[in-house]
């Protein structure tokens, strides 16, 4: 059995051999994607990756899977697509294509098209997503008020379901478009995504007590808000660099959690 709690300096491929079956309530990462990001010359076995987080991940958990495109040549690569639809190949649901808007900051592309200024955020199931605790922060266009709900049904008898009062909530669900200003913690690893990102799924996806698996940790985003909302965790990264560097990051977090 894999430890929890810690960050295994390791290929995740031999961190999710030894957990067993349906093991990983959640997991949310952003991997290494074409040649826009290097991780100390590790490779990346994208298929391989793939088959085995199907394998540990409960039957209704999540996969939420943060990657872009790079252009190449005038052209994006699309391998984003392409490991969407190797997902669904395997067994997973394309729950919810999602977008992680930089808000302006880190765009990139060519000079003959508009910048590039977002990365998917493929949300993917293993059959019947079993949590979902929707973030409620988008306000209301019309202010709240009580209003009368529609009649709605009619009885064999002719009658109408009678009118009840219902409130209109001043805050709806969020949509699926999620920007964030933050480029991410300052850290000497090259792509560090916002904090509040690797929060905001964690709430949706999870509950407290459930268990969050990263496997291509970084600097430890995921990890650190893991340990903030009261989630089990779990964690592989490959470098020893980067793995010192998110332990020197999780540590005032450990000190304070263990104070409540």
């Amino acid at each position: 059995m894999t430890e929890t709690g810690k960050i295994h300096c390791e290929n995740c491929l031999d961190t999710m051999a030894r957990m067993p079956d349906g093991f990983v309530d959640l997991t949310v990462t952003s991997p290494p994607y074409d040649n826009l990001r290097t991780y100390n010359g590790y490779s990346f076995p994208f298929e391989d990756i793939a088959k085995e987080l199907f394998r540990v991940t409960k039957d209704g958990g999540v996969v939420v899977w943060v990657v872009g495109d790079a252009t190449v040549k005038g052209s994006e690569s699309g391998t984003s697509f392409r490991q969407a639809l190797y997902f669904k190949e395997i067994g997973f649901n394309l729950h919810d294509t999602m977008i992680y808007r930089k808000g302006g900051q880190g765009a990139t592309g060519s000079n003959l098209a508009y910048w590039q200024d977002f990365e998917y955020m493929f949300v993917l199931s293993k059959g019947k997503i079993k949590t979902f605790n929707p973030i409620c922060d988008r306000k209301n266009k019309i202010a709240p008020r009580i209003k009368e709900e529609s009649q709605g049904h009619r009885f064999v008898n002719g009658e109408t379901k009678p009118k009840r009062l219902i409130r209109r909530k001043e805050y709806g669900r969020r949509f699926n478009v999620w920007k964030y200003h933050e480029s991410g913690t300052r850290t000497k690893h090259p792509a560090v995504f916002p904090e509040q990102l690797a929060n905001d799924h964690i709430m949706s996806w999870s509950n407290p007590g459930d268990l969050v698996y990263d496997p291509m940790c970084g600097s430890g985003t995921v990890p650190k808000q893991a340990i903030l909302l009261g989630r089990d965790w779990i964690a592989s990264e490959m470098s020893a660099e980067y793995v010192r560097l998110a332990n020197e990051r999780l540590e005032p977090v450990k000190a304070q959690t263990r104070l409540f």
